[in-house]
C-alpha cells in the first residue's frame, strides 16, 4: 500500500520532530519534548523560507539561533546539536528540487549566522546575569551596614550559586575570593587561582587596551570594564572569557576592591573559528576560497606606498575534456592533486594560493620587489604542472594558462586588478595555452570594449542603430553598373560608426548574427526593389548578401530567403549570397544542401575570399556556387604599371579555370585604373574597390547607375 507524497508542510514537521529530538536531552527546560517540538516548528519553518528565499538574508538564521536562547537551549551541545540538524537535514526535508550545490551554500551560511545569533543572545543574557549578580554584590555590600549576617548570606548564596565566575582582588591584585563555577572554568584547586595576582594572568592575545583599563579601574578613574580575554589553565589549554570587572567602593566612597564576572566563550569561540574557516575555504582542496582571496587581495592593493603586489590568475587547459570523459570524481581528484602542486609553490611569506572555483586559481605575493617575485612564481607553477597526475591507472597531462598582474598597491581596486589577470588569462589561453602573459592594459581596454560590444549588440538590433551600406559592382567589359554589396554597420551610441570586423564575430560567437543576417537580408532586398524600380529600362541591378558559417547551419535559412523575396516581390535571379571559401572547404552534402535549394531556385552563391583557404580545385565543380570572388591579395600587384607578372599568371589561370566551370569571376579592392584595365584584359567579369567607389548610401548608387544610363 502506497500513501501519496509527504507535502511540504509533512517534511517540515518531520524536520522539527528530528531537530527537537536531537535537543531535548540537553535543554534545561520543564517542556516536554514534544511541546519543544511546537516550539521549534516556527523556527524550522522560518529556515525553510530563509533557505528558499530569492536573496540571502542572515537575519533569519540570527533569530532562529537567538530563539534557542529564548527556549532555554543555553547549552553549547544544544547549539552544536541544532547545527548539525539544519547541515544534515535542512536541505534535505526542506530543499525541494532546488539546485542542491546552492542550497547546501546557504545552509552553511544560515548555520553561521544562527550560530552568531545564539551567541549574541547569550551574551545578552549572560551580561543581564552579570549586571543582576554585580548589583546584588553591591546590594549585599551596602546592607552589610544594616544586617551584616543577612547580607553576607544573601551575597554568599548569589556568589556561589551563580553559573558564571566570580573572583574578588583588593586592588593591590591579590585574589581574596572565587567562587566554584570560576574554579571549574580554570580547572585548577582554589588555593592555585588564590596564589596568583591579578596582573601574572596575561595572555600573548590580550587586546593592547586590557592592561591599560586596569589600571584605571584600580586608580579609581573608572567604575567597570568589559574586554574579550584569553587566560592559561593548568595544563597550557587556552580559557577564553568575556570578562567584567567593576570597582567596588567603601562607605566613604574610597576605592577599596575590584569584581571580576567571567563568563567562557571557549567553546563558543571554537564554533565560530570553524564555521569562519569553512566560510572561507574551500571544501574539495582546502584552499582558501574566493572570500578570503578577496579579503587579502583588497589589503595587498590597499597597501602603503612602498608596496607592491603580484597576481597569478591560473585556469587549466582541457579540463572539461577530463570531466566528460574520466567523470567528475576523477576531475576532483585532479584538482585536489593541482592545489597540492600550487600550495607548494607559495611558501614565502606574503604568498597565498586560492581556489575561485571549478579549475581556476590565483596565486598572490605581496611585497617591494614582486615585479621580480611574480614572474618567478608562475614560473614555479609551471613546472609545477609539469609532472603527469596518475588517476585511476591514466597518467594525466596538466597544463595551464596564467595571466600575471603586477604593480604597486593603491592605483587599482581588487574588482579591477582580478578583472585584468581573467582577461590576460584568456589571452594566454588563446594563444595555445600552456604559458603565461602579462597584463596589458590596452589588451585590457580592447577585451573591456569587446565585452561591452556583445552586450550591446541585441538592444542595438532591437533600437534600429544599424544600417547597410552599397558599395558598387561594375562590369569590366563596359564600365556598367552591375549591382551593389551590402555592408552592415552599426551606429553606436559611444563609439560612433563601426566596421563589420569589430561586431561580426562577436555576433557570431553570440548567436546574433541570424537575426542580424535575416534584417540585412531583408532590407537589402528591399533596397534592390527600389533599384529595380527607378532602372527599369537599364536592366535590374543585383545585391549582393554576406552569409556567416552560422548562417549557413540554421535550419530555417532557405525558408526565411523565399519569405523576404516573395513579401518583398524580388526575383531571386537579382539575389546572390556570398559565402567565404574557409566556411565550404570539407564541407558535406548536409551543409551543402541549402546551398543547392537555393541555387536551383535561380539565385546565385559567390565563393568569397577565394585563394585564401587552400581548398582543393577539384573541390569547386560540386559546390553550388556561380561566382569567384577573387581576394584582393591577387591583386595587389597589378595596382602600378607594370604589374608584377607572378601575380597576372596566378589570376590568368583562376579566371581560366572558372570560366571553364561556368563560373563568373568577381575581383575585391580594385584601387587604380591601371589594375582594372589589367583585370578586364585577363577576362575578370566584375569588380569593386575605391577606384569605383566607396561603399555608401543607396542614393549614391542611384546616381552611379544614371550615369551609366544616360552615359
Amino acid at each position: 500500500m502506497t500513501g501519496e507524497p509527504d507535502g511540504p508542510e509533512d517534511r517540515l514537521r518531520r524536520f522539527a520532530t528530528i531537530w527537537s529530538r536531537a535537543v531535548f536531552p540537553v535543554t534545561s527546560t520543564s517542556l516536554t519534548r514534544p511541546e519543544l517540538e511546537q516550539q521549534l516548528l516556527p523556527l524550522a519553518r522560518r529556515l525553510s523560507d530563509a533557505l528558499k528565499a530569492r536573496t540571502f538574508g542572515a537575519a533569519a538564521g540570527q533569530a532562529v539561533g537567538a530563539a534557542l536562547v529564548a527556549a532555554h537551549c543555553t547549552d553549547p551541545e544544544a547549539l552544536s546539536r541544532s547545527l548539525d540538524c539544519v547541515d544534515a537535514y535542512l536541505v534535505l526535508y526542506c530543499g525541494e528540487d532546488g539546485p542542491q550545490e546552492a542550497l547546501r551554500t546557504r545552509s552553511a551560511r544560515l548555520q553561521h549566522a544562527m550560530a552568531a545569533g545564539f551567541a549574541g543572545a547569550l551574551r545578552e543574557r549572560t551580561l543581564a546575569e552579570q549586571e543582576a549578580i554585580s548589583q546584588a554584590a553591591l546590594n549585599a555590600r551596602s546592607t552589610v551596614a544594616e544586617a551584616l549576617h543577612a547580607s553576607e548570606a544573601r551575597f554568599r548564596a548569589v556568589f556561589e550559586g551563580a553559573a558564571i565566575g566570580i573572583g574578588i582582588a583588593d586592588l593591590e591584585g591579590n585574589i581574596l575570593q572565587v567562587n566554584g563555577a570560576l574554579l571549574r572554568m580554570f580547572g585548577g584547586s582554589e588555593q592555585g587561582v588564590r596564589g596568583r595576582k591579578v596582573p601574572e594572568w596575561t595572555h600573548p592575545e590580550d587586546a593592547p587596551q586590557v592592561w591599560r583599563l586596569y589600571e584605571e579601574l584600580v586608580r579609581g578613574e573608572r567604575e567597570h570594564y568589559h574586554v574579550e580575554k584569553a587566560f592559561y589553565r593548568p595544563d597550557g589549554t587556552a580559557l577564553w572569557t568575556n570578562l567584567t570587572v567593576s570597582l567596588l567602593r567603601d562607605a566613604d566612597g574610597r576605592p577599596q576592591y575590584q569584581l571580576a564576572l567571567m563568563e567562557d566563550t571557549t567553546e563558543r569561540r571554537l564554533l565560530n573559528l570553524r564555521l569562519r574557516y569553512e566560510a572561507t575555504h574551500d571544501a574539495l582542496t582546502g584552499l582558501p576560497n574566493r572570500t578570503l582571496f578577496f579579503e587579502r587581495l583588497e589589503k595587498a592593493v590597499s597597501g602603503g606606498n612602498d608596496q607592491r603586489f603580484g597576481l597569478c590568475y591560473l585556469d587549466l587547459d582541457g579540463f572539461k575534456t577530463i570531466n566528460d570523459s574520466l567523470g567528475h570524481a576523477a576531475g576532483d581528484r585532479l584538482l585536489v592533486e593541482v592545489a597540492d602542486r600550487l600550495q607548494s609553490c607559495a611558501t614565502a611569506p606574503g604568498e597565498m594560493v586560492a581556489r575561485l572555483g571549478g579549475d581556476e586559481f590565483v596565486a598572490l605575493t605581496t611585497g617591494p620587489d614582486t615585479e621580480r617575485e611574480v614572474d618567478a612564481l608562475a614560473d614555479r607553477i609551471m613546472n609545477a604542472l609539469v609532472t603527469p597526475v596518475r588517476i585511476d591507472g591514466r597518467e594525466l597531462t596538466v597544463r595551464g594558462s596564467i595571466g600575471i598582474v603586477e604593480g604597486p598597491a593603491g592605483e587599482r581596486g581588487p574588482a579591477e586588478v582580478l578583472r585584468s589577470a581573467d582577461i590576460t588569462m584568456y589571452r594566454a589561453k588563446s594563444a595555445g595555452g600552456n604559458r603565461f602573459e602579462l597584463a596589458d592594459p590596452e589588451a585590457d581596454a580592447r577585451a573591456i570594449t569587446r565585452h561591452g560590444l556583445t552586450t550591446a549588440l541585441p538592444a542595438a538590433l532591437d533600437r534600429g542603430e544599424f544600417f547597410i551600406e552599397y558599395q558598387p559592382l561594375v562590369h569590366l567589359g563596359d564600365g556598367s553598373v552591375h549591382g551593389a554589396e551590402a555592408l552592415v554597420r552599426w551606429l553606436h551610441p559611444q563609439h560612433g560608426v563601426l566596421g563589420p570586423d569589430r561586431f561580426i564575430p562577436l555576433a557570431e560567437h553570440t548567436g546574433l548574427i541570424v537575426p542580424l543576417g535575416r534584417w540585412v537580408l531583408e532590407q537589402s532586398v528591399r533596397q534592390a526593389c527600389q533599384w529595380q524600380e527607378r532602372h527599369a529600362d537599364s536592366g535590374p541591378l543585383r545585391i549582393n548578401v554576406n552569409l556567416s558559417p552560422c548562417q549557413l547551419t540554421h535550419p530555417g535559412l532557405v525558408q526565411d530567403t523565399v519569405d523576404i523575396l516573395e513579401r518583398e516581390g524580388l526575383d531571386a535571379e537579382a539575389l546572390c549570397l556570398e559565402v567565404t571559401e574557409s566556411a565550404l572547404i570539407g564541407a558535406d552534402d548536409d551543409l551543402l544542401k541549402p546551398l543547392r535549394r537555393l541555387a536551383e531556385m535561380g539565385v546565385d552563391i559567390a565563393l568569397d575570399d577565394f585563394g585564401t583557404g587552400y581548398s582543393n580545385l577539384a573541390n569547386l565543380r560540386r559546390l553550388p556556387v556561380s561566382i569567384l570572388k577573387l581576394d584582393r591579395s591577387f591583386t595587389q600587384g597589378m595596382q602600378q604599371f607594370p604589374a608584377d607578372p607572378v601575380d597576372l599568371k596566378i589570376v590568368e589561370g583562376i579566371v581560366s579555370l572558372a570560366h571553364s566551370l561556368d563560373l563568373a569571376v568577381t575581383v575585391e579592392g580594385v584601387e587604380t585604373g591601371a589594375q582594372a584595365e589589367q583585370l578586364r584584359i585577363l577576362g575578370c567579369d566584375t569588380a569593386q574597390g575605391w577606384y569605383y567607389a566607396r561603399p555608401g548610401p543607396p542614393e549614391r548608387l542611384h546616381e552611379l547607375a544614371l550615369v551609366d544610363a544616360t552615359g
